[in-house]
């Protein structure tokens, strides 16, 4: 066998050698950092995915060795195959940072501004995006386009109003389920994620539809509203699942478990497994095991993503014990003296209400429901 071939591609002025065939983008991931171009619908384990929102536009100033003339407009990094000898500019082109902005413009002329209570915030790719290349204001004066929340069954809420269309739920249920029920209906501007006739989207796997999206468009409804992803402390975890492979993220407060997510990388995508796949996790795990006891648990999960749930650096235990109170050891184990109990003068904090065991979004129904 002959060995692989390796080209030099030049990327902001670093040089890095990669197989015949790899696009500009995975090229720039190997070097990492600011060198990688964003990407809102790319996603390196979905066939076919990317080309659609534009985010990872670069430009290249030299095509190769063999023909150095520059390519003449921006191209989109996770469509185009490095050449040898092929040098390309990302952070430090006015002409890409001048375009992604404009992107950002049209990825958030309908978005609406829902990051206080949407429950992707502090995770999501386009508030990353927004942040680093967003204006301040809009110059789009028109109406925006809004959907009504559709049910895609028992787990899974649709806020397409919130929808960039990546499509990449769409090639989730494609390629990872036995059969899609859902697509993208209309076209232009009245194009929306949809199923038909409300169909549920009830397949074992289905649920991996809320990982890959980057955006707050498809949400876990058994975490809906019931925290902040800053406020949790993620760790991983694994158990015997005969479904998927059983290597997951547990989302804790103390000891409960509020959500269960694949393990994903700096690059928000699921990680591979030890033989190489990718990572998915069965609905089972997802949306049923959420007690600590369900998990053996391996340790905090460092999330090495610019976002806010990175501020905190786990380090010990940190996410598996609950902490020790500092009151009592520092008086001699003496209790803190209390004026009032604010569970019995409020009649709202219940003790024995525990937010990560209620079936769905947390709302006043669940404290009044034993009230007379």
């Amino acid at each position: 066998m002959s060995e692989q071939q390796l080209f030099k591609v030049t990327i902001d002025n670093i040089t890095i050698e990669v197989p015949a065939g790899t696009t500009i983008l995975n090229a720039a991931r190997k070097i990492g950092g600011d060198v990688a171009p964003p990407a809102m619908c790319y996603y390196s384990k979905l066939e076919g995915s990317g080309g659609k929102c534009r985010t990872c536009l670069v430009e290249v100033s030299k095509g190769s060795e063999k023909d150095p003339r520059p390519m003449p407009k921006l191209v989109a990094s996770c469509r185009t195959t490095v050449m040898d000898g092929m040098e390309v500019k990302n952070i430090t082109s006015e002409k890409v940072i001048d375009a992604r902005a404009g992107v950002v413009e049209f990825l958030l002329l309908n978005h609406p501004l829902d990051c206080p209570i949407c429950d992707q915030a502090g995770e999501c790719h386009l508030q990353d995006l927004s942040y680093e290349h967003g204006k301040e204001g809009t110059r789009y004066e028109f109406q925006r386009r809004t959907f009504k929340k559709h049910d895609l069954g028992p787990y899974i809420q649709l806020h397409m109003t919130r929808c960039i269309l990546c499509y990449r739920c769409v090639f989730t249920a494609d390629q990872l389920t036995k059969k899609r029920e859902h697509g993208v209906l209309d076209r232009g501007d009245h194009a929306e994620i949809a199923t038909f006739i409300e169909k549920s989207l009830d397949n074992d796997f289905i649920g991996n539809v809320i990982d890959v999206c980057p955006v707050g468009a498809l949400t876990d409804k058994t975490f809906r509203f019931k925290n902040r992803v800053w406020f949790l402390k993620p760790v991983d975890a694994h158990r015997d699942c005969p479904t998927c492979s059983g290597k997951v993220t547990l989302w804790n407060r103390g000891d409960e478990v509020f959500r269960v997510t694949a393990r994903k990388d700096e690059w928000g995508e699921v990680e591979n497994t030890e033989d190489g796949k990718p990572g998915w996790i069965c609905n089972t795990c997802r949306f049923e095991k959420k007690k600590t006891s369900d998990w053996v648990i391996e340790g905090p999960r460092m999330i090495n993503r610019h976002s806010v749930i990175s501020q905190g650096h786990y380090a010990g235990k940190i996410g598996m014990h609950k902490p020790t109170e500092t009151f009592e050891a520092v008086n001699d184990g003496r209790k803190p003296q209390l004026l009032m109990d604010i569970h019995s003068v409020s009649e709202v904090n219940k003790p024995e209400v525990q937010l990560s065991l209620i079936d769905g979004p947390a709302h006043s129904q669940v404290f009044n429901q034993n009230k007379d």
